[in-house]
């Protein structure tokens, strides 16, 4: 069923794969064919707004007792590609770092530990019978990582407006995806020391590997649309930037490199900053 609402819920931006319906088994494959004729089907927004519900009742609910059934659906090609929400999986995964985002005060009100630690142990027990489950679709909160750009280009961006508010999207084929992911790690571990930004693409390429060769790839701004003036989004060209700066440390160029990435730095330092305005 598809949420009716007028809130919308930002903050969010979205890394997802959508995998053709042949890379799921069956029963599953059968339920995302049905799934995906049906026509209308929810939006990430409406996924948060259920997210945000379970919160309400005491105690909370951090993490929905079933699994979802619920799913992105793209075509690609004539091709049915599926993005499993995994609204179950993604929370417990979530719940592993709120430590390093929030106060123990601020967090044991919203989530008493009890059932923080309920929660992780029904994760762990769910983890025995399912070791190899991992989600499709990653999450960041204020901000898009610079090393998911790296997977895109500048023409794969696609800024749109709905009646819903503004849409700012890349999308592009797996193959493309992992190939700049390794090309751009080989530059940045002859350029750069060993830290955060090389162990994120490191992290983000083993991630792709997880499915299917002819998957598609999306770099989903969000709720971010709603938190940031629609004219600074049209003007938003981070990949390219992202490209730039990379371009620039394969010729050997600092200087170049270095004004690339604080154009970036200062965009998203600018929206980061957004999350403590009153």
């Amino acid at each position: 069923m598809v949420v009716a609402s007028s809130v919308r819920v930002p903050y969010t931006a979205y890394l997802r794969v959508y995998e053709p319906l042949a890379a799921f088994p069956e029963p599953e494959r059968s339920h995302w064919a049905r799934y995906a004729r049906r026509g209308e089907t929810p939006s990430a927004q409406d996924e948060q707004r259920r997210a945000l519900a379970d919160l309400l009742p005491v105690p909370p609910v951090p993490v929905p007792v079933h699994e979802s059934a619920d799913a992105f659906v793209a075509v690609v090609d004539e091709v049915v590609c599926i993005c499993p929400w995994r609204t179950r999986l993604r929370g417990w995964q979530a719940l592993e770092g709120l430590e390093e985002l929030l106060p123990a005060s601020v967090l044991d009100a919203a989530l008493p530990p009890v059932v923080r630690r309920q929660a992780a142990t029904d994760y762990e027990r769910w983890r025995e019978h399912n070791p190899d489950a991992r989600p499709w679709i990653r999450a960041a909160i204020w901000h898009v990582p610079v090393r998911w750009f790296v997977l895109f280009d500048d023409t794969e961006r696609d800024f749109t407006k709905s009646d819903e508010g503004p849409v700012l999207r890349y999308r592009t084929p797996m193959v493309q995806a992992r190939r700049r992911a390794a090309r751009g790690l080989r530059t940045l571990r002859n350029s750069l020391e060993e830290g955060p930004l090389v162990d994120g693409l490191v992290d983000v390429g083993r991630w792709l590997e997880e499915f299917h060769p002819r998957s598609l790839v999306e770099l989903d701004y969000g709720g971010l649309v709603h938190a940031v003036p629609e004219g600074q989004l049209a003007e938003d060209h981070s990949a390219a930037e992202v490209a730039e700066g990379l371009a620039a440390l394969r010729d050997g160029d600092g200087e170049r490199a270095g004004a690339a990435y604080e154009k970036l730095s200062d965009r998203w330092r600018a929206v980061r900053e957004r999350q403590f305005s009153s």
